[in-house]
């Protein structure tokens, strides 16, 4: 029987995705243009760093416990999603269909910025918020991958085993601020080919983009990899966060009665 899609998850990674890139813009924006007060009183650029990236990291973790990031499970990221499926976690319709939504909502977010902020979204240093190397090609690539395969290693370590499960999403959201205040001033911080799109296409800059679509993929396979062989890889599920009052498109569990007011946890169901 061919696979229904489920256009309502689909949905939720556009907004996902798409909040995620209003949030990047108007947070840059406030923290580095002189417009808005913020960097005549902090003057250290390492500071405004960890500045946005709280923001982002804040943001994250909003979006992936929110009630419509638990039903979609928040991917929000082509490179997530194609881990998940490789693990034979995500069917490939709707692995095709997150990945699409993913990048329509990315740029819809970035376009809505542009529109809200006109030229001082396009100017430095906000500069649409692009990723882009600044120490060379191949230190980008190889800190995009290794950041991206720090990542995947969390959220499948954590969303595997049921005790911890329900902190995945707000270890994987002090990783993305982390990642923002020390690694971004090298690769600009992706871990995500939507999320790269999504300012290129805005800006119309394409160069170094096929960094952001090779590195992030291959560091979150490669810790899918090491994940199989550790024997793992049927357990957890598709969702960073897997709470019991929300179906599950992946596994297939679907609430019960009484289920709403449980607290959130991993569950183990399969995807079979």
């Amino acid at each position: 029987m061919k696979a229904r899609p489920h256009w309502a998850e689909y949905a939720i990674e556009a907004w996902a995705l798409g909040t995620f890139m209003v949030s990047a813009g108007l947070a840059t924006a406030l923290i580095e243009l002189p417009d808005f007060g913020v960097r005549g009183l902090v003057v250290s650029d390492a500071l405004r760093r960890l500045l946005i990236g709280i923001a982002m990291g804040v943001t994250a973790v909003a979006l992936i416990y929110s009630p419509w990031g638990r039903r979609s499970g928040a991917h929000m990221n082509p490179a997530v999603t194609l881990t998940f499926l490789a693990l034979g976690k995500v069917r490939r319709a709707d692995a095709l269909g997150y990945i699409g939504a993913q990048f329509v909502g990315g740029v819809t977010g970035a376009a809505l910025v542009l529109v809200l902020l006109g030229e001082r979204f396009a100017a430095p240093p906000v500069a649409f918020v692009l990723t882009q190397p600044t120490h060379g090609l191949r230190l980008a690539f190889a800190l995009e991958w290794l950041i991206s395969c720090v990542l995947m290693t969390v959220v499948l370590t954590l969303s595997s085993r049921p005790r911890v499960a329900r902190y995945t999403g707000l270890v994987a959201g002090g990783l993305v601020a982390t990642f923002i205040a020390l690694e971004a001033p090298y690769s600009g911080m992706s871990m995500n080919p939507a999320r790269s799109f999504a300012s290129a296409a805005v800006a119309g800059q394409w160069m170094n983009l096929w960094i952001y679509f090779v590195a992030p993929p291959l560091g979150m396979l490669t810790a899918a990899l090491v994940h199989a062989k550790r024997g793992a890889a049927r357990a957890g599920c598709a969702k960073l966060v897997h709470g019991r009052d929300m179906r599950c498109i992946h596994c297939g569990y679907e609430p019960r009665s009484g289920t709403e007011s449980l607290p959130l946890g991993g569950l183990t169901h399969g995807n079979d």
